[in-house]
């Protein structure tokens, strides 16, 4: 897996009509859209949520490489998790038996369900950062939580912190790929040994990586102060959020959807799960 495979907090510039939506209503969107993820108890509504990520990912023009290419590093982390639930769920129907390791039927179910659902999590979060700049994102983390500023929650700078920290990642990934380029000239091998062989050999890699962290840091806060940034309150912003009635609209589906998902969800009959 190459380092460019990872596009966590990149944007994808385009004019589709999830570009076009209110950072807030994505947010919102997102948020049901995970709650529902969560109560997802059957095939038939986990067939649901897939058909509303298709939608969604045709809606946003965002190139289906891009999408699985981001999937490639949580690879180790979907096999990690089928295998513990494969291994490691009871159940009163056997398929396979050997010393201490026993699979059953329930467990094949838990299993699958577990990584469709970490799939579509990442699948959905990653629409997010891919159709919303960091700007818009923070701006809309903001207003979002503005309500919690009446007991004192430094609102404003939890969500800068967040989206320079997405802002970040690709910035980081960049510099980490040209060091381990640096360091592959000097002779330096990072693939071949055991575990901690890698490990050790990672060491040469970090401290420069966070060197060049830090640079980039002070050279973000020099240029912040420079700018007159004193957090904000008082604060004007050149683009003002204001809620389309597309807007409305996706909001009022997405919440019928929620309702419609919880009422499907309770009149089917319950699958093996967990």
């Amino acid at each position: 897996m190459a380092l460019k495979d990872i596009t966590l907090g990149q944007y994808f510039p385009g004019n589709s009509l999830l570009h076009r939506l209110d950072p807030r209503t994505k947010i919102l969107a997102v948020v049901l859209y995970i709650v529902a993820l969560f109560l997802a108890k059957h095939f038939f509504t986990y067939a649901i949520m897939f058909c509303v990520l298709a939608l969604s990912i045709s809606l946003s023009h965002v190139p289906l490489k891009s999408l699985f290419r981001g999937m490639k590093p949580v690879v180790f982390i979907l096999i990690f998790t089928a295998v513990l639930n494969l291994f490691y769920t009871p159940g009163e129907h056997v398929l396979f038996h050997f010393w201490i390791l026993t699979v059953t039927m329930e467990g094949v179910v838990n299993a699958s369900f577990m990584v469709i659902r970490i799939l579509m999590l990442i699948a959905g979060t990653f629409l997010l950062t891919y159709t919303t700049s960091p700007i818009l994102l923070t701006d809309g983390l903001e207003s979002l939580l503005g309500p919690l500023k009446k007991i004192k929650v430094p609102v404003h700078e939890l969500s800068m912190m967040m989206s320079i920290a997405l802002r970040f990642i690709p910035t980081l990934i960049e510099e980490t790929d040209k060091i381990m380029s640096a360091q592959r000239a000097r002779g330096a091998d990072f693939e071949s040994g055991n575990l901690l062989q890698r490990a050790k050999s990672l060491i040469p890699l970090l401290v420069p990586l966070f060197i060049s962290a830090f640079r980039r840091a002070d050279e973000l806060a020099v240029a912040m102060e420079c700018r007159c940034y004193h957090g904000g309150e008082g604060r004007t912003k050149m683009k003002v959020l204001h809620l389309s009635k597309v807007d409305y609209i996706t909001l009022i589906v997405c919440v019928l959807y929620l309702a419609a998902f919880i009422t499907v969800n309770i009149l089917l009959p319950a699958a093996i799960v967990r």
